[in-house]
């Protein structure tokens, strides 16, 4: 997993070779902390098939403006730097692994 900031974001993310799943997250949230191992065990399982990232949105409320998080967590996942799935709430890994097309 990695952390993305409104520096990184388009080389992370968007020029990205595999399908991206970002997780848009808050400190203070209880589900976005709940999600955490859950992204940890997907990344993990898909290796280099897939770039798992996370997106305090707090921290880049530029990018969470720029993707109009209205809440979190919202998690996006990006094929070719386009939007292609959106989920919004705490989803289980089976629902990740749908959403990324793996």
């Amino acid at each position: 997993m990695i952390s993305i900031n409104q520096d990184n974001f388009e080389a992370e993310v968007l020029r990205s070779q595999v399908p991206a799943l970002v997780d848009f997250f808050a400190y203070y949230c209880g589900p976005c902390r709940l999600l955490k191992p859950v992204l940890a065990a997907l990344a993990e399982s898909l290796g280099s098939r897939a770039r798992i990232a996370t997106v305090d949105v707090v921290a880049n409320e530029g990018l969470a403006q720029a993707y109009q998080i209205a809440a979190v967590p919202t998690l996006i996942v990006f094929k070719s730097g386009v939007e292609i799935h959106r989920l919004v709430g705490l989803k289980d890994i089976h629902q990740l692994q749908e959403a990324l097309g793996v």
